[in-house]
């Protein structure tokens, strides 16, 4: 029972650290344009990889 007492509050920080972490990602424009990211792995480099 001691052991959940603990458990517990932890588990709660740190899910409540993500979601602070994700809302914050959100908020700095880190999902802005997904799309871009899809395509941009369909574009060719200029340089040759050597």
């Amino acid at each position: 029972m001691n052991g959940l007492a603990i458990l517990i509050p932890i588990a709660l920080g740190l899910g409540l650290l993500g979601l602070a972490a994700f809302f914050w990602s959100l908020k700095n424009g880190q999902f802005d344009d997904p799309e871009g990211d899809a395509r941009r792995i369909f574009m060719e480099d200029d340089e040759p990889c050597d």
